[in-house]
């Protein structure tokens, strides 16, 4: 697979060679930035849009001149890449599967292996990419690896960018003065329709568009364009010493000025490698009072030469001190202990790992086999931890027996200590699976509505209707229309409650439609009841409402003669749930909260003026909460499945509280 080049002139010098002081603190620039953003400011920098720049910059100059040589040979390069990504990766996953395993929480560990297993195979983007739409993953913690997705587009890249480079360089065989312009021409084209796809997606879809690999290409683009041009740039010494200043201090003051996990990587995304490519033209000013002079300097060039281990090391180690503290944010000194021993295991792994391996004597097929070795060792650790760890033990209870009463021990008492249930390795997908019923398209809407199958005619027609806290009541809902031949259809929609408005995000366009179809499936079903939220946002503060939004609601399915039954809504935390009860078994009052900080003794809906008349309201308070505490474990079963979702196990637990109120409101 050697690409052809074109014959003649020797290409021109090496770009990186000749600016490799200031691409190695850039570099060091770039990840320091990454770093501390990080750890001590809780924030993201664009430090990471610095990385694909620079990549873009040293790949396409080292491919193109290769092409002009006629020694391209993509399968070479792509060995190559393998040998500098495979071992220091390998090495530092194997490690966080070790490290997971003593700090993690168990419920954190399937979420843990999955994403090990994309970062291993340099998918981690695409695996955050579906979790952002997925509206089930969103109870997922932030992962020991997150920071694998930049890795993984960038290792996307080096796989893309030869063979984009030897396109071109077929096309230009026997012209060589074509494949310069034919290369700019190619990379201006996708700098473009990248940055374009990025803009709007960004707008539309921000948390995916993050992880998005097209949403990237133009950063590498950029760089490579830079590459080729770089050399026709001509500044005056006092211009360049300017653009060196001004790349830095941008730079640093990207993170700072910028909302970058809100608005990246659209064209705000331009100021951060519009920084670092200022850096660049200004190039080695020769001036004390460059910037260059600064980059240039040893500690600084040694931190470039480390800071692919470093990155890799500093945000496994920043999340497993968090995990093991307990806290959200890292102090001075937590934050100093993770950055020196991020600093340690970097250069450990720089010295021990990276450069012997890339001073052994290679052929084109080394790489390859380095990387098998590696990703099958990772595979490997991760297959065995799911097998022997996560895979949840044969259940020898269940909830409602004896031993785990649930939501009965609110009014039998306190019950004897006993396992928890669910199992804790289990709690992230403890989701009421309305999936599995009897599903159809609706008719205005992409999504299902989901009906509980049934053997004989109903005697009641009951809709459950809103976002998954609706999903999630239903857990209790099943048991009493299986029991009272109830047919049960659900029309769920997450982060979207029953409403004329928007309530969690204001104006979004898919929620508003969702709404308005979920109406008009509801219309023309005309069931004999609706159940949905009486109130939402019940948190610490005493913030629980009932939006306007949801009374007009109300009132449209009133004019058609449908009654409602409206559910009081539950509490949301400001911590994981089930991580606490985890991390703090001795002390499981400290997970809940006490019941007067959330909930107020009148239901907001009390305060409501225009009720229509054909709403009846359950207040649910009694069934998650005593007189003084709404719990985190009740009867021996964990009431949430992460910061604001009852668990499923949870909720069919509250059936027998639920039972003569639903039974008197739907039945009257």
């Amino acid at each position: 697979m050697t690409a052809p080049g074109p014959s003649g002139p020797r290409a021109q010098a090496p770009v990186g060679a000749a600016y490799r002081p200031e691409l190695q603190g850039l570099r060091a620039l770039a990840v320091g930035l990454v770093v501390i953003y990080h750890v001590w400011i809780d924030r993201v920098s664009g430090g990471v849009d610095v990385f694909f720049l620079l990549t873009g910059f040293l790949l396409t100059g080292g491919l193109v001149r290769a092409a002009e040589r006629g020694v391209l040979d993509v399968r070479l390069q792509w060995s190559r890449t393998l040998r500098r990504l495979i071992p220091a990766a390998s090495v530092v996953l194997v490690a966080t599967v070790v490290l997971s395993i003593a700090v993690l929480p168990q419920g954190r560990w399937a979420q843990t292996i999955r994403e090990i297993a994309a970062a291993a195979l340099f998918m981690e983007n695409w695996q955050l990419a579906a979790d952002s739409v997925d509206y089930a993953a969103r109870t997922n913690m932030t992962s020991v690896v997150q920071h694998f997705w930049s890795l993984s587009i960038q290792g996307q890249v080096f796989l893309l960018w030869p063979l984009l480079v030897a396109v071109v360089a077929v096309s230009c065989v026997g012209s060589p003065a074509r494949l310069r312009p034919r290369m700019t021409a190619a990379l201006a084209s996708l700098f473009v329709a990248s940055l374009a796809y990025s803009a709007e997606l960004t707008i539309t879809n921000q948390p995916l568009a993050y992880f998005h690999t097209l949403t990237r290409l133009w950063e590498f683009a950029l760089g490579g364009l830079l590459a080729l041009t770089i050399d026709r740039i001509a500044l005056s010494p006092r211009a360049r010493i300017a653009a060196g200043w001004l790349g830095v201090v941008g730079l640093v003051a990207c993170g700072a000025a910028i909302p970058v996990a809100d608005v990246f990587p659209g064209v705000a995304a331009l100021w951060p490698t519009g920084c670092a490519a200022l850096v660049l033209v200004a190039g080695r000013t020769g001036s004390r009072a460059g910037a260059d002079r600064l980059l240039a300097l040893g500690a600084a060039r040694y931190l470039g030469d480390i800071s692919y281990s470093l990155y890799l090391w500093h945000w496994v180690l920043l999340v497993a001190y968090l995990a093991v503290t307990g806290e959200q944010t890292v102090g001075p000194g937590g934050g100093a202990a993770v950055i020196l021993t991020s600093l340690g295991l970097a250069a450990l792994t720089h010295h021990l790992v990276e450069r012997p391996v890339l001073r052994r004597q290679a052929d084109g097929r080394t790489g390859y086999r380095i990387a098998a070795a590696g990703t099958t060792a990772v595979l490997l650790v991760a297959v065995t931890w799911q097998v022997v760890g996560v895979r949840p033990p044969e259940p020898d209870a269940m909830a409602g027996d004896a031993a785990h009463p649930g939501a009965t021990a609110l009014r039998t008492g306190a019950v004897e200590p006993a396992p928890l249930l669910p199992p804790p390795v289990s709690i992230y997908d403890d989701w009421v699976r309305i999936e599995h019923w009897d599903c159809r398209s609706m008719a205005a809407f992409p999504m299902n509505t989901c009906t509980l199958p049934a053997t004989e005619p109903p005697a009641r027609r009951v809709v459950l209707v809103g976002d998954s806290h609706v999903q999630q009541l239903s857990g209790a809902l099943v048991p009493i229309a299986q029991q009272s031949n109830w047919q049960l259809t659900a029309i769920i929609r997450g982060a979207c409650p029953f409403s004329t408005a928007s309530e969690v995000v204001a104006d979004e366009a898919d929620c508003l439609a969702w709404n308005a179809a979920a109406m008009d499936e509801i219309l023309a079903m005309h069931p004999d009841t609706v159940i949905t939220l009486a109130s939402r946002d019940a948190r610490a503060g005493l913030t629980e409402k009932t939006p306007p939004g949801f009374v007009d609601q109300w009132r449209r399915l009133d004019a058609a003669g449908i009654a409602v039954v409206a559910l009081r809504d539950t509490p949301r935390f400001a911590h994981s749930v089930p991580d606490c009860v985890q991390t703090r078994p001795d002390d499981l009052d400290s997970c809940g909260i006490a019941r007067a900080d959330v909930y107020t003794p009148a239901p907001p809906w009390t305060l409501l003026p225009d009720v229509p008349s054909n709403v009846t309201f359950i207040d649910t308070a009694d069934a998650v909460c005593d007189p003084e505490r709404c719990p985190a474990v009740i009867g021996n079963v964990l009431v949430y499945m992460d910061d604001n979702h009852l668990s499923a196990t949870y909720s069919t637990t509250m059936a027998g509280l639920l039972a003569d109120p639903l039974h008197a409101a739907v039945e009257r």
